[in-house]
């Protein structure tokens, strides 16, 4: 087959690609939409035509795309799948034509296209079309492209051919490939503290600087909502109790003024006491903590005013509270109740929390943490904001650290509503970048998993704030793994393994790059918030036609892969979990690439990184693919799901010290992401202690990032949340009573995506085979 030269249809040449033909017939039969066929199907009709081929190849050096589309009906045909060949004919014929149409037309559409993308809204009429949307920002310009517009264009004018064949084939994905054209970002760490200092504007009017507690949280989920716009990825707060503490302690000192003022209305001696000095003293605190004594020296009768400021404080407290918890409900209504991207989603949030240890700051995490608790209006499992409990020794992990007792709330809170997820400020490959007394420099994470920390271009300033990943693509290791291990070879050929992960590597480097390009061309107009508004790191600097590498490249270039897992086991009979020496392999795989993405970085001053891909539509899209390929391989590609990233298998019966154990030294690697779940059973709020024990195990081992699954079900009718299997124990309905089943929340990636009905065909049936873990 190697001898074999394809003839395109503009007479141009191209080594064959069996691959290819297998997609075009996986596409026929996906057509029909239809489950009477499988992947063995596909594979069937595959091989008949790939020996053909080879039957020609044998006196042709030449074969023509259309002579092996001809071969494909005929074997459909042959083979009996009639509606199948229906279908294949019919759009072929289709394309026949439209490209036809294309090709005289193709220079006035393409130019259109062209300018719709490049031009200004004050230069073109079609972005002005709906005053109620602004045509420059990337949702605005998504609406006129349409996705799918939106990828053909990105494939026809802005990336290789190389680049989407190799996608459309299955050997990487080019993650967000519709937002291409718009240049957009996947994700960005918002610093609030900057928004918040002098107000900002989010296109419609300027908002001034929030002053209490209520209008910092409504001003939070704005932010979140308009940097949503602007990005086609996740918005996160690095540091939300640092935050919204201010709004704290502004909401403390109104209502400690206002209680001294009602207070001395009360008692009638106004006369007697020096209200200026108290309320100038009361201007100058700096947290809720006071030493009422320090108010004696402003008054002429120290006893009285003692008094009076006691109950005055203890009544402020109170009341701050309950603003703060009414606060943090509002917050986590708002993000899932508020549209972004034109009414298309809620935003994609998280926020990570826990370290600060001032009054004020624990006041906010305390009210988070109870309102998650409670949940949405009518009891239900909120979807977002994703959130993250900040662990650090001499904080919140020890029972004498000062946060202690928020840690225990978070271990109940996340019992019940799987939220907050964990991340351990101490692992060695997170703490060499803290620096004492910056809360910036502490590592936080996307809710999907991004963590975006080194910063190559300024090592002395490495922080979270300002900063999120540029763009990602995942490397399909399962496919390498087939092509290389036992079952083409009586043992792996490992030199043409990683002789073909490194074309790989250096290709989704170069795709990088040509993407990173494209972004760095836009300019501020396109990004009115994240880059008008400072969001992203230095960019108060940028002029309206700078280039964006300026600032851009503080952000990060990501490899992604998936399915180690299925890649050692086609590689050598067994997967990591299976084999100490998979383990070996596995790490020396990832390793391998988390090297590469580093020379990577220093050869271009640009940090790439390495991501343990959260696959959510694509660990079915490329087992898909596969199957259609190689067949049904047994514990490979016979599953609707490739394992994700450096997982051990969902399948496989391990218990949490050895998944911990296994998957711990893939985070030290992963320097672009990287999470590890657990799965328990039962009822977990009626066991803190063994779901507190799991986390410290996670901190024990060095897990940079993890989360507890366990189920979470609902009834909507009566509100019970908790373990419901046939009947609801609070109100003994059947879930086949009335309109409504029992709704299962369910966690996917690092996002909480919600009941079974919403995952995808893949999810479903990876949810459906995950094991409980126990804990030894």
């Amino acid at each position: 087959m190697e001898n074999i030269t394809i003839l395109k249809r503009d007479n141009q040449k191209a080594k064959f690609n069996g691959e290819k033909i297998a997609v075009a017939i996986k596409k026929g039969f996906d057509s029909l939409e239809t489950e009477k066929y499988n992947a063995d199907d596909v594979n069937h009709v595959y091989n008949a035509v790939l020996g053909q081929i080879e039957e020609i190849a044998k006196n042709e050096k030449f074969i023509s795309i259309e002579y092996i589309q001809d071969l494909i009906e005929r074997e459909l045909l042959r083979q009996n799948f009639t509606d199948v060949y229906e279908a294949f004919s019919s759009y072929r014929n289709r394309r026949n034509e439209s490209r036809k149409i294309f090709i005289s037309k193709q220079h006035k559409f393409l130019k259109a296209i062209e300018k719709l993308n490049h031009k200004e809204s004050i230069e073109n009429d079609e972005k002005r079309e709906n005053a109620n949307v602004d045509g420059n920002s990337p949702m605005g310009m998504m609406l006129q492209f349409g996705s799918t517009i939106s990828k053909e264009f990105a494939k026809a004018y802005q990336m290789d051919q190389d680049f989407y064949e190799a996608h459309d084939s299955g050997q990487i994905h080019i993650h967000d490939m519709d937002f291409l054209p718009m240049g957009t970002t996947t994700c960005n760490q918002i610093n609030l503290e900057q928004l918040f200092s002098h107000g900002f504007s989010t296109g419609h009017g300027h908002l001034r600087p929030p002053k209490d507690i209520m209008s910092y949280t409504a001003l939070a989920a704005i932010a979140i909502q308009s940097n949503q716009n602007d990005q086609h990825g996740g918005q996160s707060i690095p540091a939300f109790d640092y935050y919204m503490a201010p709004g704290v302690l502004y909401t403390f000192k109104k209502q400690l003024k206002q209680r001294v003022y009602d207070f001395l209305e009360i008692s009638d001696m106004l006369d007697d006491v020096d209200m200026k000095g108290i309320l100038k003293h009361i201007d100058g605190l700096t947290s809720i903590t006071i030493d009422v004594n320090d108010f004696g020296k402003f008054t002429k009768d120290c006893d009285m005013a003692l008094s009076i400021i006691n109950k005055a404080y203890d009544k402020a407290v109170r009341v701050t509270d309950r603003i703060t918890f009414q606060a943090m409900e509002a917050f986590i209504h708002n993000l899932n109740t508020m549209h972004s991207r034109a009414g298309a989603q809620v935003p994609f949030s998280s926020i990570n929390f826990g370290t600060d240890v001032s009054p004020e700051g624990r006041m906010v995490i305390e009210n988070y943490l109870k309102a998650l608790d409670k949940g949405l209006g009518k009891g239900e499992t909120p979807i977002f904001p994703i959130s993250i409990f900040k662990v650090k020794e001499g904080v919140n992990y020890f029972p004498e650290d000062i946060n202690y007792d928020l840690f225990k709330l978070s271990i109940k809170v996340s019992a019940k509503r799987l939220f907050p997820n964990f991340s351990f400020i101490d692992s060695d490959f997170n703490k060499q970048y803290y620096k004492e007394g910056r809360y910036e420099t502490e590592v936080a994470y996307m809710g999907c998993r991004t963590r975006v920390m080194s910063d190559i271009n300024d090592p002395d300033d490495e922080v979270v704030v300002g900063r999120g990943n540029l763009s990602f693509t995942s490397i399909n290791l399962v496919r390498l793994g087939i092509k290389h291990g036992i079952l083409n070879n009586e043992k792996p050929d490992m030199e043409g393994f990683y002789h073909e992960l490194d074309h790989l590597l250096a290709l989704t480097k170069t795709q990088l790059l040509e993407r990173y390009r494209i972004q760095c061309n836009m300019s501020v107009s396109n990004f009115k918030f994240l880059l008008g508004q400072g969001v992203w790191k230095n960019s108060k600097s940028l002029r309206p036609k700078d280039n964006l590498h300026k600032v851009l490249k503080h952000g990060t270039l990501a490899f992604g892969f998936i399915g180690l897992a299925e890649c050692l086991k086609a590689l050598t009979g067994k997967h990591h979990g299976e084999s100490e020496a998979s383990q070996e392999l596995g790490l020396e795989i990832v390793k391998h690439m988390r090297e590469k993405a580093d020379s990577y970085a220093q050869e271009t001053s640009l940090n790439f990184s390495l991501i343990a891909t959260p696959a959510e539509g694509l660990s079915g899209r490329f087992v898909a693919i596969d199957r259609s390929i190689f067949g049904n391989i047994e514990g490979i590609t016979d599953r609707d799901y490739y394992t994700n990233s450096f997982h051990v298998p969902v399948y496989f019966d391990i218990s949490i010290k050895d998944k911990l154990a296994l998957e711990a030294p893939y985070h030290a690697l992963t320097n672009g992401g990287h999470i590890t779940y657990v799965e328990l059973d039962g009822d977990t709020t009626q066991n803190l202690e063994a779901f507190e024990e799991v986390v410290r195990m996670m901190h024990d081992y060095q897990i940079g990032y993890g989360a507890v699954n366990h189920p979470v079900d609902r009834d909507p009718v009566c509100g019970y949340t908790g373990i419901i299997n046939d009947e609801c124990p609070s109100c003994g309905r059947h879930e086949t009573e009335g309109d409504f089943g029992f709704e299962r929340i369910r966690r996917i990636t690092g996002y909480l995506v919600g009941t079974l009905d919403r995952f995808n065909n893949a999810k479903r049936a990876e949810e459906h085979d995950r094991v409980k873990h126990d804990l030894l």
